[in-house]
């Protein structure tokens, strides 16, 4: 199990990319923290392993 916004989910085993995509979430407009560490874009094809915590924030426009 992956933590994610803290809620544990069957992630281990999928990239970021794959699991962001499952979220409807645009890669361009996220942030991704894993283990309390920025993830560059460029990282988003890594693979989520069990017990990993993941926080991922959506940003929206506006004003």
């Amino acid at each position: 199990m992956v933590k994610i916004n803290g809620v544990p989910q069957d992630a281990a085993g999928k990239t970021v990319a794959v699991l962001l995509e499952h979220m409807n979430l645009n890669p361009a407009r996220t942030a991704v923290m894993v283990g309390g560490e920025i993830l560059p874009k460029a990282n988003f094809g890594r693979v989520l392993q069990d017990g990993e915590e993941v926080d991922i924030i959506g940003f929206v426009g506006g004003g």
